[in-house]
């Protein structure tokens, strides 16, 4: 089985990619730095550090968003997935409060909570920025699920502050005129990675989206997975490539 587990399936397996025993020690301690950086917080975020980490060379970085009833504790489930040596990567926690028991947050598409959402984001950016060496030209935003849909908006309402988005299982936004950078919008690589039988991004659907961003002249990606996961370890190891193809050909 290559899916991966919600925070709630999961806690030992979690603790032990982790390196922690307490995950809510781990949002405070992020929360202190992030304050000690110098980076106003307004909510908790993570950030990932690859492996042999080399302060002379400039990173990719990559922006997560967790999917629903998640947190921005889930990167240090996934980056490992995607590559431990690759990338910087941070996260931002979502901005509703789902499922109190287990810290579950979600994104939600209102125009207050899309504001919310740039700002976390753009925060996570800066805070990376401060504590690691990283590419200016090269910042990826990837979600999963409703974290997914708003990598595609925060990517499309600001396609020059962005390298290429992602969104594994997340279908593309609807309201509040999502394509209306479409000219810019044309530069900025776009990848869809989803399963067949996913009910929440159906293959109705995704075709939609498809011949939605074709008719734009966007450019987009698509990777189709058995099963009915939304995210799974096959889609991470894809989106490695994916990034690393656009990192080589020094897409800026």
């Amino acid at each position: 089985m290559n899916r991966i587990a919600t925070l709630a399936e999961s806690s030992k397996d979690f603790d032990s990619v982790l390196g922690l025993q307490d995950t809510l020690d781990v949002a405070a301690q992020y929360t202190r730095r992030s304050r000690h950086w110098g980076v106003p917080c307004e909510a908790p975020s993570a950030t990932f550090a690859p492996l042999n980490y080399e302060a002379g060379y400039a990173y990719p970085l990559v922006v997560w968003l967790h999917g629903r009833a998640g947190n921005e504790l889930q990167l240090r489930r996934v980056m490992p997935h995607v590559s431990m040596r690759n990338y910087v990567a941070a996260a931002p926690r979502g901005t509703v409060l789902v499922s109190q028991g287990r810290a579950g947050f979600d994104w939600r598409q209102h125009r207050e909570a899309i504001e919310e959402a740039e700002s976390r984001i753009f925060h996570c950016v800066a805070l990376a920025q401060q504590r690691f060496h990283v590419h200016d030209e090269r910042i990826f935003l990837v979600g999963c699920g409703s974290g997914g849909t708003m990598a595609l908006r925060v990517a499309w309402n600001h396609p020059q502050r962005f390298a290429g988005v992602a969104t594994l299982g997340g279908s593309a936004p609807t309201q509040f005129c999502p394509l209306r950078r479409v000219n810019e919008m044309r530069r900025l690589p776009c990848l869809i990675a989803t399963s067949r039988l996913d009910q929440s991004y159906p293959e109705r659907r995704v075709c939609d989206d498809l011949r939605l961003l074709h008719a734009a002249g966007c450019t987009v990606a698509l990777r189709q997975y058995p099963g009915g996961e939304q995210l799974t370890t096959a889609m991470l190891a894809d989106l490695n490539h994916w990034l690393m193809d656009l990192v080589c050909a020094g897409v800026t």
